[in-house]
């Protein structure tokens, strides 16, 4: 597992805090989130987020979103 990406058993237990703020459990979820990890700890530009992550424009919104809400 490549270190950038969470172990089980961190995801677990993130998945839960994320879902007390009432998100819905999408199946792309943990994809998000690593992406939007990913891109905080590099601070490579959106546009350059691997294609791994799911579409670069989803993951944007899905951040821009979460952090205008506070979460």
């Amino acid at each position: 597992m490549p270190r950038y990406m969470l172990t089980e058993e961190l995801w677990s237990k993130l998945r839960e805090i994320l879902l007390q703020f009432s998100l819905y459990n999408k199946a792309g979820l943990r994809k998000t989130v690593e992406g939007i990890l990913f891109r905080m700890r590099t601070g490579v530009p959106w546009r350059d987020l691997p294609g791994h992550f799911g579409k670069w424009n989803s993951v944007y919104k899905t951040f821009n979103y979460w952090s205008k809400k506070g979460i």
